[in-house]
C-alpha cells in the first residue's frame, strides 16, 4: 500500500505570514505553484497554508490592494496536516471530506506537500485498487479460519483467533465503503457451527 510519503512532492516553498500577499503571488507564479505553506514562527507554532483561492477569492474579489495585505490575513492556520505514513487512500479520502486539494505532510519537520494531482499521477490506485486487495485478503483469512476451526475445533481459542482476523479485515473493508456488512463470516460460520460463539468469550 502506497503512503503519504511515497507521492509527496518534496520540495516545498514556504513564506512567511508577515509577508505581503504581493510577494505570495510573485512566488506562486515563479515556482507554478497553487499554495505555499507559512511558516512556523516558532518550533510550537502550527503550520498554516495559503492558497490561490485565498488569494482570489479574500483580495482580488474585494479589489484590495496586495501589497497591503498580509498573508497571516487571508491564511488558513492551523492548517490539516497529513502523517507521512498515511496510506493515500485515507488521504484522498481525508481530502474528499474536508474539501481541500492539498495539505503538507508533517513528522516533526515539514518533509513535503501532498495534493489530489500527486495521488492521480504517483499513486497506484488504478493498479492495485485497496479494495480488491482487501478482499482477496478476507477470503485467504476465511479459507485459513475454517481450516484452523477445522483442526482444533470450532470452540478453540485458536478457531476464535483465527475468526478475529477475519473480522478485522471485514471492518477495515466496511470502513473503506463507509457501510457495514449484512453478515459477517464469522456470523455465517456460527449458523453452521453454533458453538463456535462460546469460544469468542476470552478468559481475563
Amino acid at each position: 500500500m502506497m503512503k503519504a510519503a511515497d507521492v509527496m512532492t518534496k520540495d516545498v516553498v514556504t513564506i512567511r505570514g508577515s509577508a505581503t500577499v504581493a510577494e505570495a503571488v510573485k512566488l506562486i507564479k515563479q515556482k507554478g505553484l497553487r499554495s505555499l505553506i507559512v511558516d512556523r514562527r516558532s518550533d510550537g507554532d502550527a503550520y498554516g497554508i495559503v492558497t490561490e483561492t485565498d488569494i482570489i477569492y479574500k483580495v482580488a474579489a474585494y479589489g484590495i490592494d496586495p501589497k497591503q495585505m498580509r498573508v497571516y490575513e487571508i491564511m488558513t492556520k492551523p492548517c490539516i496536516v497529513v502523517n507521512p505514513d498515511l496510506g493515500v487512500e485515507y488521504v484522498a479520502r481525508l481530502f474528499a471530506n474536508t474539501g481541500i486539494r492539498r495539505a503538507p505532510v508533517i513528522k516533526d519537520t515539514l518533509l513535503g506537500v501532498i495534493s489530489v494531482t500527486d495521488i492521480l499521477s504517483k499513486s497506484d490506485f488504478v493498479e492495485n485498487p485497496k479494495a480488491v486487495l482487501l478482499s482477496d485478503r478476507i477470503q485467504a483469512a476465511i479459507e485459513e479460519a475454517r481450516q484452523v476451526c477445522s483442526q482444533k475445533g470450532a470452540t478453540s481459542k485458536e478457531c476464535a483467533a483465527a475468526w478475529d482476523v477475519v473480522e478485522e479485515l471485514e471492518a477495515e473493508a466496511a470502513h473503506q465503503r463507509a457501510a457495514k456488512p449484512q453478515k459477517t463470516a464469522f456470523e455465517a460460520y456460527c449458523e453452521e457451527n453454533p458453538e463456535a460463539r462460546e469460544a469468542r468469550i476470552y478468559e481475563d
